[in-house]
């Protein structure tokens, strides 16, 4: 019966599958990489969450992170990096098909007709933001970190982030969105980027329990979690949300800059620092996708958010590409020393972040046109 329950899988072990009881069970498996996503480990998610939407006796989902022996935990960091930067210089068509599919899978979990319960251990960063952040229940530990860093490889808080990182209160998805500032627990829930916090020494309890103890029903499968729910620690963050709102509600980058440069304190000083080394040109672009996903359903969200995506590979193809250029710099020499174009915030101008919101698609062509 629990192996009828599961479709064939072609991710080579990197995606997980067990049915107990009422409960589907996804463990990212490429603890090695820190579970990053890659293109049939996006497939295998999307073919198992529909099988069980379609299958009565699977009443829940639980997602989490396979862990490292002696290592910190990793729930999902991102998409593979360096897949991108090998498929945009190859011209390979992959490229394309794995952020409409991924982005189709975000989707498809933000509007999941069962409990989809994410367990967010560890790091959760970009694209393990984006399997997590539709969950009905996101649950902390004191080890969680999450972020959107995609300014820092000159891209943009993609997987939803324009969606979600603009009802985060006040001005704090702006500031998230261009530093990619890591949050724990506390400054999570505060935000309403996470639900329930448990201490990480709970969760080997509770994934026992998910896979070799009764779980009857989708109440069970709550139930099992809250539990073990703890208070959450402090959020570190809070006490900064003026100053947030006060540098990061500015219209343009530029301006946001000035505000921090014109700040006497450390905070301020740090952050503005921290600005000079994400690329000028995606951090505008990410600012004004924010402003115009507050007033977008995610849908609307995800397909401006693949508009941009592809301009990020093909506005300047090959190594030209702001996002080839990051990645390079980062994960590919390591030499940490992107050269940016242009090298100034005060030298990209409107006309260049605007051609990243034309669409290179009709509506009725558009790769996630089926989305609602």
């Amino acid at each position: 019966m629990t192996a009828a329950l599961i479709p064939p899988l072609c991710a080579e072990g990197l995606i997980q599958a067990e049915v107990n009881g009422c409960l589907g069970l996804i463990t990212l498996n490429r603890a090695q990489a820190l579970n990053a996503l890659s293109l049939p480990m996006i497939r295998d998610m999307t073919a198992l969450l529909q099988a069980w939407a379609a299958q009565p006796a699977v009443q829940a989902v639980v997602v989490l992170g396979a862990g490292r022996e002696g290592k910190p935990a990793a729930f999902c960091a991102g998409g593979d990096i360096r897949f991108f930067h090998q498929a945009a210089l190859a011209g390979d068509s992959a490229l394309g098909d794995f952020f409409t599919e991924e982005y189709a899978l975000n989707h498809l979990i933000h509007h999941y007709p069962k409990p989809y319960i994410a367990l967010m251990d560890g790091v959760v960063m970009g694209g393990g933001m984006g399997i997590s952040q539709g969950a009905k229940l996101r649950v902390l530990t004191e080890h969680s970190k999450l972020a959107m860093p995609e300014t820092n490889i000159g891209l943009f808080p993609d997987v939803g982030g324009g969606w979600f990182l603009s009802q985060c209160p006040g001005h704090v998805g702006e500031w998230l969105a261009l530093t990619g500032q890591p949050i724990g627990a506390g400054d999570a829930i505060e935000l309403a980027l996470g639900d329930v916090f448990v201490q990480q020494s709970a969760m080997k309890a509770i994934i026992e329990a998910f896979r070799h103890g009764e779980q009857s029903s989708a109440e069970h499968v709550v139930a099992t979690v809250m539990e073990h729910a703890d208070l959450a620690p402090p959020a570190d963050h809070l006490e900064l949300r003026s100053r947030i709102d006060q540098h990061f509600r500015h219209v343009s980058v530029t301006a946001i800059m000035a505000s921090l440069a014109a700040a006497d304190d450390e905070w301020s000083r740090h952050t503005h620092a921290t600005l000079l080394k994400r690329s000028p040109l995606m951090m505008a672009v990410t600012l004004e996708q924010l402003r115009r996903a507050r007033g977008m359903s995610l849908a609307e969200d995800l397909r401006m958010e693949r508009d941009l995506v592809h301009h990020c590979f093909h506005l300047r193809p090959g190594a030209a590409s702001e996002t080839v250029e990051g990645i390079r710099a980062l994960a590919v020499d390591k030499d940490h020393s992107p050269r940016w174009n242009p090298a100034r915030i005060e030298d990209v101008s409107a006309e260049l972040v605007q051609a990243f919101f034309k669409s290179p698609w009709a509506p009725d062509q558009h790769p996630l046109k089926a989305l609602a």
